[in-house]
């Protein structure tokens, strides 16, 4: 019977510190750690004397292909995946390449995606509240999506008032799409609606500027690929360096309210 695992972890929010209990557990368990240049850097206090594996960016296949290998082999491997590898990571991959070799679940190497903190999680968290009600994340990465199709989803989310998470906002090939997207978004919002940016989240490198929809794109340095952009829908204001999305419950309530104490 084979007993390799295989651990599909995420690394979220982005310093070790905060990694859940069970991401550090499955890392410390592996005898092979395989992961973006980026990412193993980030952990690197917590796989010292392990067998380590570093890739360039855009290799997901070769990454993945190779964790499956180790696995299929005995070897107790972590694949470590940034935020959340069920949220723009690669869970999805590694799950396509068992469905084509005949992998059957819970057979042959054991198979675990470890969840982590999503930069849609920890970027809300570093600016307000902007998640309170229902929202939409779109990827301006149109490698694998063609961007006719992430228009179209931009589109939808503009219309549907979607407070709306935007991953992979630029990079030095990506230059247009997000000036496309808020010109999407100023069709079915005002100008001044708020926008938060946020650059390398819980690392070291970590940036934050709040502005609005008109003013956005004069933020050019802060965009890149570790950036995530929230834009905010009609309810969204900001308060003394926050963004707040109201739940609604101001409509219903007196939110404000005294408090006896007792004697």
């Amino acid at each position: 019977m084979n007993t390799g695992k295989l651990f599909v972890v995420g690394l979220g929010p982005g310093h070790h510190d905060q990694m859940t209990f069970r991401a550090k557990e499955v890392i410390n368990q592996s005898d092979i750690v395989i992961g973006y240049d980026t990412y193993i850097t980030l952990i690197e206090k917590l796989i010292e004397g392990k067998e380590i594996y570093r890739y360039p960016m855009t290799q997901e296949v070769e990454r993945a292909n190779q964790a499956i290998d180790f696995a299929e082999k005995g070897k107790t491997v972590s694949l470590v995946s940034s935020g959340d590898p069920g949220i723009y990571g690669m869970i999805g991959l590694i799950y396509e390449i068992l469905a084509e070799k005949g992998w059957k679940n819970g057979e042959g190497l054991y198979l675990e995606c470890v969840p982590g903190v999503s930069s849609l999680n920890s970027c809300a968290a570093l600016v307000g509240s902007p998640l309170m009600t229902d929202f939409a994340v779109v990827s301006m990465s149109d490698l694998l999506v063609p961007w006719e199709i992430i228009v179209k989803r931009v589109e939808a989310a503009a219309l549907g008032d979607y407070v709306t998470v935007i991953y992979n906002p630029a990079s030095k090939k990506r230059v247009h799409q997000l000036i496309d997207t808020r010109d999407i978004f100023l069709k079915y919002r005002k100008p001044d609606t708020p926008v938060a940016i946020i650059k390398g989240a819980y690392r070291d490198s970590q940036a934050i500027v709040l502005t609005t929809l008109n003013n956005m794109l004069e933020h050019q340095d802060m965009l890149g690929m570790i950036t995530t952009v929230i834009v905010g829908n009609s309810s969204s204001f900001l308060y003394d360096n926050i963004m707040i999305n109201p739940r609604g419950y101001k409509s219903k309530y007196e939110i404000v309210k005294e408090v006896s104490s007792s004697s």
